[in-house]
């Protein structure tokens, strides 16, 4: 596809979707934005698909005629594992499948710290760690990044999969002073997946320029930049200084609350 076709963004009604849609529709050829809920009025430039990525009849009409892929659309964290099973396994298969059959090469997919969830802490993790995932959601997430190897390697297509942490417009407690994604940041991340003049298959990390970071992204061939520091908010988060017990998943595992999850147990609020 010419870069004159609209980039597609699924996952379009999240928070992450919504703070992208504005920004990405600024783009040549502007934003085509699918969710399984309406996102909202359209921006300049963007056009509104609502379907459900389970259907792979709707996928294949959302996929048509668009340049490349920003593939959010999830259930975004453990939940019902039949839900996970219908919108992260089904919905991803058919995205990637949609992708090759329909002739568009380059696919970003929104993986998560969650598909190496139970590496130890005192692991400095980097594109080639392999997956250990925490939780039912993690394994999905796991199951998108090796669907994504399996399509650059037997059908060529240009697949960046973001292992997203702590993706909030500010960290809520300690652990996020590792794991922090700013929005700025995640989009800083996207757009520099989208412009890479080679791509095959990587692993990022979606974090920010964190003091505290644990994630090395020097082996993903993807010139990101984040520039915002996690660090600002640590006096607020940790105003006596850090004193979790060292058994604290949080402490203990890049997973932090998923570790102690039942298969299907959502996170508490």
């Amino acid at each position: 596809m010419t870069q004159s076709a609209p980039l597609l963004l699924t996952g379009a009604a999240g928070a992450l979707g919504q703070y992208l849609r504005q920004h990405l529709a600024k783009r040549p050829g502007g934003l085509r934005s699918s969710d399984i809920r309406d996102p909202g009025a359209p921006h300049a430039g963007e056009e509104i698909v609502v379907g459900d990525l389970g259907d792979a009849a709707f996928v294949d009409r959302m996929v048509r005629g668009t340049s490349a892929i920003v593939h959010l659309g999830a259930i975004a964290t453990e939940d019902a594992i039949d839900k996970i099973w219908h919108a992260n396994f089904h919905g991803t298969f058919h995205v990637f499948d949609a992708a090759r059959r329909l002739g568009v090469k380059r696919v970003v997919f929104a993986s998560s710290n969650h598909a190496i969830g139970f590496h130890r802490t005192r692991e400095k993790l980097d594109s080639n760690t392999p997956v250990r995932p925490d939780t039912m959601y993690g394994v999905s997430k796991a199951f998108g990044e090796s669907l994504g190897s399996l399509m650059a390697d037997k059908f060529g297509l240009e697949v960046a999969c973001l292992r997203i942490g702590s993706a909030l417009p500010e960290p809520r407690d300690p652990r996020h002073l590792s794991t922090w994604l700013s929005y700025p940041d995640l989009l800083r991340l996207v757009e520099a997946c989208l412009a890479a003049p080679k791509l095959h298959y990587t692993v990022v990390y979606g974090v920010s320029n964190n003091r505290r970071n644990r994630w090395d992204n020097s082996k993903s061939g993807i010139d990101y930049r984040p520039q915002d520091d996690a660090e600002r908010f640590a006096a607020k988060l940790l105003p006596e200084g850090d004193r979790r017990p060292p058994d604290d998943p949080n402490v203990m595992y890049h997973g932090g609350p998923y570790i102690p999850l039942g298969l299907g147990e959502r996170p508490k609020a």
